[in-house]
């Protein structure tokens, strides 16, 4: 089983509860890398306002995203997830093979419907049908990144021999993020793999979804084991942060924590993307430790 790491991009993640730098999250990825962990991964969001207007900023993804290629050389590298909102599915398609080209092969590209809907009325963006139009744009940039030329005429997005050139060097995976029946067919449908988040300890409610998605599969026609399994999890340290104990959170010693990760491995879990609290590289160093005792 993989395990990765959520990397600090906005908010109150960088050190002492400030806003990270570039300099901290290239700190965190590169412990990641050094600590024999398997993936980063960032979040994607022009801003997140709480219910009670408090605002929170964070730096844009894909940027981000290729500074990190760049600066690593063995991580698998993706977003958790793009929102397709926000870019149009050629120039999608189109940054993520220039990733893949920066990170040597790396990228996975984690994509999802959106939902935060202050962001999307801050820049003026549809919040209606999401599926809808995901279900179009995820066709589009799934062919483009399988080298088809496209021709699409939906309902709101179309294409017209649209192509990649250069074209992708490799079959880029795409990761889908969403438990409802509609989205999880569409992952059975076009995605590599399919994440599903954020829990504490492994449940009976993961093993539900990940029933759910395999049954999915079957029904598509696609072999078992066609989409792979992933699942968010957050873990605070209680050396370093004093939140108080939540089920959704797995706290407690290293060893309580690899005995987490056995249980996520023994449903079929095939890649755990961890949220760290704090996200510190002694976190990732924790991580590190429970890693090995698997």
């Amino acid at each position: 089983m993989k395990i990765g790491v959520m990397l600090p991009f906005g908010g109150s993640d960088g050190p002492d509860g400030t806003m990270p730098s570039w300099a901290d999250v290239r700190t965190v990825a590169q412990t990641v890398e050094q600590t024999g962990l398997d993936s980063v991964w960032l979040a994607d969001h022009f801003l997140h306002r709480s219910p009670d207007g408090e605002l929170t900023g964070m730096h844009e993804a894909l940027s981000l995203l290729s500074a990190v290629a760049a600066a690593t050389e063995r991580v698998e590298l993706g977003n958790l997830v793009l929102c397709s909102s926000f870019r149009d599915p050629g120039l999608t398609a189109k940054i993520a093979v220039t990733v893949d080209e920066i990170s040597a092969g790396r990228l996975i590209l984690g994509v999802g419907a959106g939902w935060h809907d202050p962001e999307y009325e801050a820049f003026g963006l549809p919040t209606d049908h999401r599926f809808s139009r995901f279900a179009e744009w995820l066709e589009i940039v799934a062919r483009l990144l399988r080298q088809e030329t496209v021709t699409f005429e939906g309902r709101y997005y179309s294409t017209n021999e649209g192509v990649l050139v250069p074209a992708p060097k490799r079959r880029i995976p795409i990761l889908v993020a969403g438990g409802r029946p509609k989205m999880l067919g569409l992952t059975a449908t076009w995605a590599d793999a399919w994440n599903t988040a954020w829990y504490g300890s492994p449940n009976d409610a993961v093993a539900e979804k990940l029933e759910t998605l395999h049954r999915a599969v079957a029904a598509s026609g696609r072999p078992a084991g066609a989409v792979a399994t992933t699942v968010g999890i957050t873990v605070h340290d209680p050396d370093q942060d004093d939140s108080e104990p939540n089920p959704k959170v797995i706290g407690g010693s290293v060893e309580e924590l690899a005995e987490a990760l056995r249980g996520y491995r023994d449903l079929g879990v095939e890649h755990v993307i961890v949220g760290l609290r704090p996200g510190t590289p002694r976190s990732v160093e924790r991580l590190a430790e429970a890693k090995r005792l698997l």
